[in-house]
């Protein structure tokens, strides 16, 4: 049990040599035995912790996962047709960042834990890597933290996928448009500087913002993408200031959005738009930029005047002991509670459960929730750091989106 007194019946750690595969086998044996003492409903998933991903994992998804368990086995557990209900009994491996890791945890989950559902992982790489296999095992796969363009193809590929938030496009259309305003404003000039992680999330935007930046009429003066495990980021920035470009953009996972801010401050680093990717609307990026944070830029925001999200947020904290992000976590969330009442309206049939996600509508912390082939597309693309609050400020003409703030205040 855990300290929400949530069963997890297995973890995948790094052990020696042939002890590891013994402790294995007896985690996910005991909690197979476990789940039919207790005719739980076993949810398995595979997440880092572990590893660079580990960060992004530990404040996106994984907390999103324990707290909606412990909600659910709160109110005494799922819902099925028949007013019945079951606890959620989790199994729960460490991918430790590594893609074979997560796919073979992923196999282990369907094929030995024979678990009734699978959640995925943290990372949009990652999320591919796993998606071949949740399809063939018939497991609906609610891809809550992957970004990609090729979600239509990937859904006629796997028609049990499902993707919540959005692609590259979506992204790089949405700050062009607060871009355009501010160089036509005349706050910012004609030039960007663009560095990416060779990772799929950093290829899947960058891919995005080249084409959508220069049909904007904006010259991007550098562009450079940079190995996953980089933490050195002088030389970028040092490039990137040479430019002499206003504004600088960096699709990044949040070790580099971390390095990368520390580093603009210790260089003196002051572009009017200064745009980080994930990692930047987490809260403790107050303390990474030492409070100022001010005037950053980065994907997703929140509308601080929303009920649903603000009264989602204090039960976040109130559980889990902080608060979410401010991006990707309720769009986990409610990707969970979608899952909930499609299990209470059709049962734990996985291709049933897959139909209604598909076609049904929702009550989540979204709103009304209805996705478009198997899309969440009514979310926000672009945020800004605002007198403490990571505000959505695009797309502008959606109710209750922020006015973006340019130029960014200097480092002090």
């Amino acid at each position: 049990m855990n300290s929400l007194g949530i069963s997890w019946a297995g973890s995948l750690t790094r052990l020696a040599g042939g002890l590891a595969a013994a402790s294995l086998t007896l985690a996910a044996a005991t909690g197979a035995a476990s789940a039919q003492e207790t005719d739980a409903v076993t949810i398995g998933y595979a997440i880092s912790k572990s590893g660079p991903n580990a960060g992004g994992a530990d404040m996106t998804v994984t907390p999103n996962y324990e707290l909606w368990v412990h909600e659910v086995n709160e109110r005494g557990g799922l819902t099925l047709p028949d007013g019945s209900q079951r606890p959620i009994e989790v199994i729960e491996y460490d991918d430790r960042s590594s893609a074979e890791e997560v796919v073979r945890a992923v196999e282990r989950l369907a094929t030995q834990d024979k678990v009734d559902l699978i959640l995925p992982p943290w990372g949009t790489g990652f999320n591919l890597a796993v998606a071949p296999l949740m399809a063939r095992h018939g497991y609906p796969h609610l891809a809550g933290a992957a970004v990609t363009d090729k979600a239509d193809d990937f859904v006629e590929r796997w028609d049990t996928s499902f993707w919540f938030m959005g692609g590259g496009e979506d992204y790089t259309h949405a700050l062009a448009e607060v871009l355009i305003e501010a160089r036509d404003a005349g706050t910012i000039n004609n030039s960007v500087a663009m560095v990416s992680v060779a990772d799929g999330f950093g290829i899947d935007l960058v891919k995005a913002a080249r084409p959508t930046l220069e049909e904007a009429g904006f010259e991007i003066a550098y562009d450079k993408a940079f190995p996953p495990q980089t933490s050195d980021f002088a030389t970028i920035i040092n490039e990137a200031a040479g430019t002499g470009a206003d504004t600088f953009i960096a699709f990044s996972y949040p070790p580099h959005t971390f390095a990368l801010t520390k580093q603009a401050q210790v260089a003196s680093y002051n572009p009017a738009v200064f745009y980080l990717g994930v990692g930047a609307g987490f809260p403790v990026y107050t303390n990474i930029s030492g409070g100022q944070m001010e005037g950053v830029m980065s994907l997703g925001g929140i509308d601080p005047d929303n009920a649903l999200n603000a009264e989602y947020r204090a039960r976040h904290e109130a559980v889990i002991g902080r608060a979410p992000d401010y991006w990707g976590s309720v769009l986990i969330y409610a990707s969970l509670q979608m899952l909930e009442q499609a299990i209470e309206r059709v049962g734990l049939d996985k291709a049933e459960i897959a139909k209604e996600l598909s076609t049904g509508t929702f009550d989540t912390v979204l709103g009304e929730t209805k996705l478009e082939n198997n899309q969440l597309r009514n979310i926000w693309w672009t945020g800004q750091w605002q007198d403490g609050t990571f505000v959505a400020v695009a797309p502008g003409d959606r109710d209750g989106a922020g006015e973006a703030s340019l130029p960014k205040p200097a480092w002090q």
